[in-house]
């Protein structure tokens, strides 16, 4: 079933959030990057169509399984997060999943940082006075420590992607993360810590993104304090 888009889901999550010990990385070798987690509302069967051939997309990029395709479909309805495709011209993390974001400017915060890379990216504006709360800190394989901020979009938006770094910006549904298969854990021989994995329409999200909406599901929406730090990226993504 959707959630509902309403204040009382506002309150909930910035509640669920406040009430967390967030877990820090202060590692000064590493670089900072934040995400956006920007909530919106959204409608049961308005999944976009795709902009480009998912084959384009997928092109060099490993598929998890014969029957994923790569297609972000039947995601949409309620309360829901938005999600950007990639670029695939990109030189590093092409055609991938992602929230928005990236690499903080020299003297901002995360927070100016995440507002700023969603104006950039997916055309949205939205101001300090919308944020929610800060999820834990993830140190990736690449050196980066990303920091997620919580955003109440207030209502639908209208994303307008950045085309040199997006493709399409889809509103998947906060229900989508508490599927019954979701989420998955998997073993690899390069590291002792399980992968994360998320199902979302025809494809598996990995960390960083995966932990961050696992995060989003267990803190947020649940109000579980589980840690995700711990959990591992695919060895594609270590780069």
């Amino acid at each position: 079933m959707t959630i509902p888009y309403d204040g009382a889901l506002r309150e909930r999550v910035r509640a669920n959030i406040a009430g967390h010990d967030r877990r820090a990385v202060t590692d000064p070798s590493r670089r900072h990057a934040a995400v956006a987690v920007v909530l919106v509302d959204s409608e049961v069967g308005e999944d976009r169509v795709n902009p480009v051939s998912v084959e384009d997309w997928n092109a060099g990029r490993p598929m998890p399984g014969a029957d994923l395709d790569g297609r972000m479909v039947g995601v949409s309805g309620g309360a829901a997060f938005l999600l950007c495709r990639r670029a695939t011209r990109l030189s590093s993390h092409s055609a991938q999943w992602a929230l928005p974001g990236g690499r903080l400017d020299p003297g901002e915060t995360a927070v100016d940082a995440a507002l700023r890379e969603l104006d950039e990216e997916v055309g949205i504006t939205l101001s300090g006075d919308d944020v929610l709360g800060l999820l834990d800190d993830y140190a990736t394989r690449s050196g980066y420590v990303i920091t997620p901020v919580v955003l109440w979009g207030g209502g639908r938006l209208d994303p307008r992607p950045a085309p040199d770094e997006v493709v399409a910006v889809y509103r998947v549904g906060l229900h989508q993360l508490q599927r019954d298969d979701s989420p998955r854990f998997i073993g690899i021989p390069e590291s002792p810590r399980p992968v994360v994995q998320i199902p979302l329409g025809n494809d598996l999200i990995h960390a960083p993104t995966g932990a961050v909406l696992l995060q989003v599901r267990w803190l947020c929406l649940e109000g579980r304090h589980d840690p995700v730090d711990g959990l591992e990226q695919p060895v594609f993504a270590w780069k």
